[in-house]
């Protein structure tokens, strides 16, 4: 990842927040599982911790974070994000960062508020013909006097 001083995310909607990336915190884990003898010799997992409250991020989206139930979300206000998908650490870290860049263009979206219509006129009389000819339809069907 090239080392840019922003995080820069960017909602379907158009919204468009920054991270600075000095307010992520960083840390080179052990993998668990296979992996033979490399696997306990070097740390290639990487976990990525962001505090909520302490970030440059909006109000709005810190609370709207805070009430997100997602497993990453921790209950004193911190985003954890494990990965250890690859054996390179660089690229387990560009990928965390992705990730979290995913759960705060997520956090960003907000649905457009559906507005009430109403049926035109010709549906209504559309409607009402078809359901008389239904109606006849099965009065049709009955026992004949």
């Amino acid at each position: 990842m090239g080392e840019t001083d922003l995080l820069k995310c960017t909602s379907k909607d158009g919204k468009e927040v920054s991270i600075d990336l000095s307010e992520i915190e960083f840390s080179a884990v052990r993998s668990v599982g296979p992996g033979g003898q490399h696997v306990n010799k070097t740390s290639s997992a990487v976990q990525l911790r962001l505090n909520i409250e302490t970030s440059s991020l909006p109000r709005f989206l810190k609370d709207k974070l805070q009430k997100t139930k997602d497993h990453r979300i921790t209950e004193s206000g911190d985003i954890l994000i494990k990965v250890q998908e690859d054996r390179s650490q660089l690229k387990n870290r560009e990928t965390a960062v992705s990730r979290l860049k995913e759960l705060i263009e997520k956090a960003l979206y907000t649905p457009k508020k559906r507005k009430k219509t109403r049926p035109t006129k010709a549906s209504i009389e559309k409607r009402l013909k078809t359901k008389k000819v239904r109606s006849e339809i099965k009065k049709l069907r009955g026992k004949i006097d």
